[in-house]
């Protein structure tokens, strides 16, 4: 009998508990136990964060929202911040301790979901000697070696309906709506939303945007007789003169990149050059919450139960990923080389074009970047 632990880290993204919900039903067909650890790795420093996943513990949740073990971004073990008996702050190195504990406490396998930080993490125990099996979860899609990670589809889809709802809303006032999606890097969630829900101008990190494009095409807009224009701009997207719109904050003394504020800036450069009324909007953590999509659901139960056959057949080291529809094992740390970004030659990238979206710069200029 096996003996596994799951834990869930970093942002989190529908389809979460559908994993959890595949991997338990999978080990118990098995007859295999299953734990998990709350709020990614506490459980392996504090016992009471560590909880049996029963049949029972599991039922239904595959169509909820969020995770049943709690996730974080800033839990870390490698560096991770204790208050030490003085009352300061130290970063310290857990790992040891982590799979110490690991061991003591009898687990075969280790199935980590999570992003790129998540997975960096989980490739650097591999490395140490825990057995690891990766899954891959990000509402951004930017993890190499897989085709698509699961929320993606469903934050594409809060996306996309948030835009079909400001459409009327912009046209009874000829307005121009600005809105901001997350994405970090990568224009997945901008392009696919922005091209699904009718936009006239996307913005997307891969492109460095020019402002007169922009512009000039809400000024033919207008020209045609269309009064209102629907702006996605990506978090991460950038200026043609390389800026990079960081809301900050700051951890430890050190810098932290937190992306944000480009939407406004892009509203408020359209305000003053076409003194056209212009609003903006973040949508936010509404692209991470609610039930996954179908697509969603079903693709991360199908990686549950693909970690699960990886687990009896002793490979470790790896992450599951969807490549030309099917499950395959591919190297963890493979998967977290680089971020996945959009292939400008891409059919959605010549779509946009061909169906008249601005993508920030003249038609074909990008490609000099």
């Amino acid at each position: 009998m096996k003996k596994i632990v799951i834990s869930t880290g970093g942002g989190d993204a529908p389809g979460l508990n559908a994993v959890i919900y595949a991997v338990v039903h999978s080990c118990y067909k098995r007859g295999w136990e299953v734990y998990g650890s709350r709020s990614g790795y506490g459980g392996f420093l504090d016992i009471d964060d560590m909880k049996r996943l029963t049949l029972k513990e599991v039922a239904g949740i595959y169509s909820m929202g969020g995770t049943i073990l709690g996730s974080t971004n800033k839990g870390n073990p490698f560096s991770k911040p204790v208050e030490n008996l003085a009352g300061e702050i130290q970063v310290v190195d857990m790992s040891d301790r982590i799979l110490s504990n690991f061991n003591r406490m009898g687990f075969d396998c280790h199935i980590a979901i999570g992003g790129d930080g998540s997975l960096e993490i989980a490739n650097r125990f591999a490395e140490k000697g825990m057995p690891v099996i990766g899954v891959p979860k990000t509402i951004d899609n930017d993890l190499q070696e897989t085709d698509r990670t699961f929320g993606f589809d469903t934050a594409v889809s809060t996306a996309t309906e948030a835009l079909d709802k400001l459409h009327s809303t912009a046209k009874s006032h000829d307005r121009v709506m600005v809105v901001e999606v997350m994405g970090r890097d990568s224009g997945w969630i901008a392009l696919y939303s922005g091209i699904s829900g009718g936009a006239d101008v996307i913005l997307i990190p891969e492109i460095p945007f020019d402002m007169e494009e922009v512009c000039e095409k809400i000024a033919d807009n207008d020209l045609h007789g269309k009064q209102y224009s629907i702006v996605v701009v990506a978090e991460g997207a950038v200026t043609k003169d390389g800026q990079i719109f960081n809301k900050g904050g700051g951890e430890l003394g050190r810098e932290e990149v937190v992306l944000g504020g480009v939407g406004e800036y892009v509203a408020s450069e359209i305000r003053k050059r076409t003194e056209k009324d212009t609003r903006s909007l973040v949508l936010g953590h509404l692209q991470r919450g609610g039930s996954p999509t179908t697509f969603d659901r079903l693709l991360a139960l199908r990686f549950g139960a693909a970690a699960v056959r990886l687990v009896q057949e002793n490979i470790f080291g790896q992450m599951v990923a969807l490549a030309n529809s099917k499950m395959v094992a591919v190297p963890l740390a493979d998967a977290i080389k680089a971020r996945k970004k959009v292939n400008l030659d891409s059919d959605k990238v010549l779509t946009a074009q061909d169906i008249g979206i601005c993508l920030g710069d003249s038609e074909g200029k990008w490609r000099e970047f």
